[in-house]
């Protein structure tokens, strides 16, 4: 099963209508109803996306092996004179006339500044549409870092808010980033409590830590055990009663003490 980031509906890979990539280069994956309403992917698909595994079918594995069984033409075609292949090198080998030359120093400048000019204020959208490849009735795969080359003028930026996909731009609205964040917050919580304040602590603090602790889960089996062998519930009253209990016995330990001076 196969998330669509979009509608974030899941599909088995058979209903795409087109085969995943089976080099797992893609991240993430966009389905077929997403890329009709969201149209303007298919023409960042064309130039960022991950192209789907397409299948040769055998008809047109014995096509291409009867293209190569004819060499005798080929053959013919070597042996046979080359003067157009001359006229070829020779035309390119020939020295440009003024008339084709590029225009220079201000001319050039200027044609320079205007280029940049228009590439600053182009919309990539727009540049990708015009070498856009006819759309498929398929799902799409990308890349892990497709969202980031987006376009992000003024008229995508309305898209995308008209079309309620602004979250597109958001990198760390990506699967890879909900599971690396899933994995961060798994950890932390596998992380032992008393491991980790013991890991702040000194040596002589860590003895003191675990003395205590052991001391307080065997009095406290003790006194749960009491409950379990007649048959009572522990209530909140018991607990609390616990531990005042045990406060009281240690209060009473460090009364009893005595301090000696050398």
């Amino acid at each position: 099963m196969i998330q669509c980031i979009v509608c974030e509906d899941w599909f088995h890979a058979r209903h795409l209508g087109a085969v995943p990539p089976e080099h797992l280069e893609y991240q993430e994956m966009v389905c077929q109803c997403c890329m009709d309403r969201c149209s303007f992917l298919w023409a960042y698909s064309s130039k960022i996306g991950v192209p789907a595994v397409t299948k040769i079918t055998p008809a047109e594995v014995e096509e291409d092996v009867k293209v190569d069984d004819c060499p005798v033409e080929t053959t013919k075609a070597q042996n046979g004179p080359c003067t157009k292949s001359e006229d070829v090198k020779e035309e390119q080998t020939a020295p440009s006339t003024s008339c084709d030359q590029k225009p220079v120093n201000g001319d050039a400048s200027n044609s320079i500044k205007t280029e940049m000019k228009s590439e600053v204020k182009s919309c990539r959208l727009q540049e990708y549409q015009e070498h856009q490849k006819p759309r498929a009735n398929t799902a799409t795969y990308w890349p892990s870092n497709w969202r980031s080359k987006l376009c992000r003028c003024d008229q995508c930026m309305k898209m995308y808010a008209d079309l309620e996909v602004l979250f597109l731009l958001d990198e760390n609205d990506t699967v890879q980033a909900y599971e690396n964040k899933g994995k961060s917050e798994e950890a932390q919580e596998s992380r032992d409590p008393l491991m980790t304040a013991l890991s702040t602590m000194n040596r002589i603090q860590q003895v003191e830590l675990i003395s205590e602790y052991n001391d307080l889960k065997t009095e406290l089996t003790d006194y749960l055990k009491k409950f379990a062998e007649e048959g009572k519930v522990v209530q909140t009253q018991d607990i609390q009663k616990f531990f005042e209990d045990l406060r009281s016995r240690k209060r009473q330990r460090l009364d009893g003490m005595q301090y000696y001076c050398s």
